[in-house]
């Protein structure tokens, strides 16, 4: 299995700090943003590890990243989306990374009190198809929003006015090998973009997607009051696996897991 953190874009909500670097490089309490996606990587076991960036300042990953040897890794991968086309669009330029694998995909300034190792677990015995992350939310109308039927997802709505539920789709994607097909055959929408609700929705046409709920929180980090919360949060959980270790214990868990 696979890795992929979507760390493009512009971070225009961001500005003006987002005019020295990527907004993925901004500190989140005690490290850079872009630290958490890949400490809950390496916590699952996956070590092999694409970052899709973008922008002006593509060059500071790799200058704070390295080839990831601080988080145990062997090898870090990096490739770069021109352009805002669109989280799918992002998705679709780790294909040849993936080599038919099925990937799991994280969203760089989304950020989870909890560990997904075992939902990624759950994923590789389910053996195809997709998954996808839940949290109950108080503004569902903000997010992409599933409707449910019994166990099963329905559909997610982007953004609705009126939301068939409460759940919000998280910023954390598993995919089988078929993903990337999806993504070639999408148009984009309104936005300009190639949108991965549309990817999901094709998994959910196809009944082959299921989903977890999360207990922990998880929030994004996109915008000033949303990154200021994040800090908050990860303030406040001194105790949690993922959000907790130093750099040094996040090697040791990546060696076992190799």
């Amino acid at each position: 299995m696979k890795g992929v953190i979507l760390a493009g874009g512009l971070g225009t909500r961001l500005l003006p700090m987002t005019r020295v670097t990527n907004k993925h490089l901004l500190p989140v309490y005690d490290r850079p943003m872009i630290y958490y996606p890949v400490q809950q990587l390496v916590h699952a076991g996956v070590m092999d590890i694409l970052i899709v960036t973008g922008g002006n300042n593509a060059g500071d990953f790799l200058r704070l990243l390295g080839n990831g040897r601080a988080f145990g890794l062997k090898h870090l991968n990096y490739t770069y989306q021109e352009g805002e086309g669109g989280i799918a669009e992002a998705l679709g330029l780790a294909e040849h990374f993936a080599e038919g694998q099925p990937v799991v995909v994280i969203l760089g300034d989304n950020i989870f009190q909890d560990p997904i190792a075992d939902a990624v677990l759950r994923f590789r015995h389910q053996g195809s198809g997709a998954k996808i992350l839940l949290k109950e939310v108080e503004d569902a109308q903000r997010f992409g929003v599933v409707e449910l039927d019994g166990d099963r997802v329905v559909r997610i709505v982007e953004k609705p006015k009126n939301p068939p539920s409460r759940y919000a789709v998280t910023g954390c994607y598993m995919y089988d090998h078929r993903v990337f097909e999806i993504v070639r055959t999408l148009k984009p929408s309104e936005r300009g973009e190639l949108e991965i609700t549309d990817v999901n929705n094709r998994f959910i046409e196809w009944r082959e997607m299921t989903y977890e709920i999360l207990e922990g929180w998880w929030t994004d980090a996109g915008t000033v009051s949303s990154l200021y919360r994040a800090a908050s949060l990860v303030a406040e959980s001194p105790g949690e696996p993922v959000l907790r270790p130093s750099t040094m214990e996040v090697g040791r868990q990546g060696e076992a897991a190799s």
